[in-house]
């Protein structure tokens, strides 16, 4: 029997808040005093804007910290509010002076307000839960612009719901998983020796009842909670108030300081997956290419992880959890196994969540190399042959590269290499796929571009006195100058934004695809007494003059995105540094491409129409953005829950079973076989739709250039 059972509830709890640090223990130190006037003369004469931190700021930065603390107006009272309201014009004083107490205090009292919340859920489940899910309460899912609670007697109504919402999901979790079990075995799918091992973890989850199983995550949260230092507090305070600045201006504590490190020598192992907070989850924002998670295949942007456990040993519960506890309990030994519980991003319910299987690794440079492939298109005057050229990232092996070995691994150097490969396979045209690339060393966006043009600039970076620095490509001659057709999406950031917007700038070619995600700032890290602060110092500039800062690199034809642009991308970050533009500087362009995009947009329109899975693309974009806005509140009744989230799903499936029946292939029974079809299928149709879409293009640009007319549309892809 475990010492809480002996002591009984009451007696623990004592010890727990006897063990853990008091609030008077949470207090600034002289290190973090200092360390908040270093931050704060950093952002006044470091960033790249005119930072001004006066009253104004204050109260940006005060309603930023109450959202870091309290996004969802969950714990904190409105008198709370009022009793800290002269902190509102007062934190850009505390900042300077390292006057920190105020804001300390203001966490103090959120986590009184935790802590008690905890404690009164506990009870609660003491009590029994005698929820009967058959009335017609709903739950609003996003609280963040509602009022602050007048009293606590609100506030128990919407946690009385929370709980609700909590104990429905996990029963009808349950009885889907149980419905999913009877099927294999009705199928005969019979585990062999390590799924059985694995299996066993998930029986012991199952057999737990729904009041265990929510009691195990309150109590984790309140022992996280009363762990808390002077240090984590410094963390969350200093993270508002460079987060106030902009997105990408971040402070890093010495304990982030030292992972940063770690992962740029790639010497810690993981999943491959940038995530960030999304209120009280933790959201895929990118997956790293090459990476474990890209690998295997279940993971994708936009997917909510709700639950984290090791090879072995049960899930635990992460909903609410800080996300650096998040990414610590995800990472591990190379090889080694991690489970994460994950609701898909197309899922508009929590009650759709899986589990899923990662073998953590290091990301090699060669997994991250570019590859090429060729493409046959049919069409009615024969077979034509189209070099694709992938780029996950923009790399370059440093230390090879300062050692002077002379064979250095390079995107450029690779991407030479696939040329060459492409010139004896007689294509007619190159896509460059920078689809998901998330961008990394600039000189190789640089260098790259100079193996498709002969010479001139590229990339325009101005920093923060207004001083304009031209990079560009010195070396005389090209490595191809063919038909060119560069492809795009949403997760293509930075480095890949500048060579994509150069292309386009040039007239070398046709950049197609979805909007990219429009980062076009350049950050750098400086040392503080403590940790380190990362600092938007510079903003990058096309040739032609304009940023790619927020708005990204348009498509000269556009694709419908795969994943939501309001919750991925530059322009759906707070405090995002605005587009804006400097002169044009001079250089010869190549062609007028655009010249063209008329009938080649007609022409892409009619494939569109008429290719079931392009057409499948266009939409599900439309429907998934349609139930989105219409999936305001869950109902609190089982049957309603039930219906409503079968009703969104029958239109998902429907529009799945329209595109596999004009593809003569057989329907599916339900949403779940459609989610795993799409992982089971290496073939991966919908994430080749556009590629050979964009094969299409170039070929019809390639045409075009060539003074062909079209007698129709006719084509067949392959």
């Amino acid at each position: 029997m475990s010492l809480f059972a002996t002591l009984g509830r009451a007696a623990a709890l004592a010890l727990l808040l006897v063990a853990g640090p008091s609030l008077a223990d949470i207090a600034p130190s002289d290190a973090q005093r200092h360390t908040a006037q270093e931050v704060a003369n950093s952002l006044l004469h470091g960033h790249y804007s005119d930072v001004e931190l006066d009253d104004d700021w204050s109260q940006q930065a005060f309603e930023h910290y109450l959202d870091v603390l309290d996004s969802q107006r969950a714990y904190l009272l409105r008198s709370d509010i009022d009793e800290f309201n002269d902190l509102r014009t007062q934190l850009d004083e505390a900042v300077l002076d390292g006057e920190l107490v105020p804001a300390y205090a203001l966490y103090d009292r959120y986590q009184q307000r935790v802590e008690a919340r905890l404690e009164w859920l506990l009870a609660r489940l003491d009590a029994g839960l005698d929820f009967t899910f058959d009335d017609d309460q709903r739950m609003i899912l996003d609280r963040s612009e509602t009022p602050w609670p007048n009293d606590e007697a609100e506030l128990d109504a919407y946690w009385t719901k929370r709980l609700k919402n909590s104990a429905l999901e996990l029963s009808i979790n349950r009885e889907e998983a149980e419905a999913e079990d009877a099927a294999a075995v009705e199928d005969d799918a019979a585990p062999d020796e390590e799924d059985a091992a694995s299996d066993e973890n998930v029986v012991e989850e199952k057999e737990k009842t729904i009041e265990e199983t929510l009691r195990q995550r309150y109590e984790g949260q309140l022992n996280r909670l009363r762990q808390t230092n002077a240090e984590d507090v410094f963390d969350l305070f200093m993270t508002a108030v460079t987060d106030t600045i902009d997105p990408h201006t971040d402070y890093f504590s010495p304990r982030e300081s030292e992972d940063f490190d770690i992962q740029m020598k790639l010497s810690l192992e993981g999943i491959g997956a940038l995530l960030q907070s999304d209120g009280e989850y933790v959201k895929v924002s990118s997956l790293v290419a090459g990476g474990p998670a890209e690998k295997a295949g279940a993971l994708k942007p936009a997917d909510r992880i709700i639950g984290v456990g090791q090879e072995g040993e049960e899930i635990v519960n992460v909903v609410g959890m800080r996300l650096d506890e998040v990414v610590d309990m995800i990472r591990g030994p190379k090889g080694s196994v991690v489970r994460l519980e994950i609701v898909p991003g197309q899922a508009m319910d929590m009650t759709r969540s899986k589990v899923i299987e990662i073998t953590r690794d290091t990301v090699k440079l060669e997994d991250q190399a570019a590859q090429s492939e060729v493409v046959e298109i049919q069409r009615d005057d024969g077979t034509h042959r189209v070099g694709m050229i992938k780029v996950p990232a923009f790399y370059v092996d440093f230390d090879a590269w300062q050692a002077g070995e002379e064979d250095y691994r390079s995107t450029t150097r690779d991407v030479a290499k696939e040329i060459e490969k492409l010139r004896d396979k007689d294509i007619e045209g190159i896509v460059l796929d920078l689809r998901n690339n998330g961008g990394g060393a600039l000189q190789e966006a640089n260098s790259m571009l100079g193996l498709f043009i002969d010479r001139g600039p590229t990339v325009q970076v101005r920093d923060a006195r207004g001083r304009i620095n031209l990079y560009g490509d010195t070396e005389s001659g090209t490595l191809y100058d063919g038909p060119l057709v560069v492809l795009v999406n949403r997760l293509s950031a930075s480095a890949s934004e500048i060579f994509a917007g150069a292309i386009q700038d040039y007239g070398r070619g046709l950049v197609v695809g979805s909007n990219t995600f429009g980062k076009g700032t350049v950050q750098t890290l400086n040392e503080l007494d403590l940790g380190q602060i990362k600092l938007t110092r510079a903003k990058f500039y096309r040739i032609s003059g304009d940023s790619t800062q927020n708005r990204g690199v348009a498509p000269d034809i556009q694709f419908p995105s795969l994943v939501d642009p309001e919750t991925i991308g530059e322009s759906s970050l707070d405090n995002a540094l605005g587009w804006d533009s400097v002169r044009k500087v001079q250089y010869r362009q190549y062609g007028d491409p655009r010249r063209y995009l008329e009938t080649l947009r007609e022409r892409h329109r009619q494939r569109a129409d008429d290719h079931p899975n392009f057409h499948y693309l266009e939409r599900h974009a439309a429907l998934a953005e349609r139930l989105r806005e219409q999936h305001t509140s869950v109902s609190l009744n089982r049957e309603q829950r039930r219906r409503e989230t079968q009703a969104r799903e029958d239109e998902q499936l429907a529009l799945e079973n329209e595109r596999r029946e004009a593809l003569g292939l057989d329907p599916l029974e339900n949403w779940i076989d459609s989610r795993n079809q799409d992982e089971e299928d290496e073939s991966q149709p919908l994430e080749r739709a556009p590629l050979t879409e964009a094969a299409e293009i170039l070929l019809d640009f390639s045409r075009l250039e060539s003074g062909i007319q079209f007698a129709d549309h006719a084509s067949r892809s392959e």
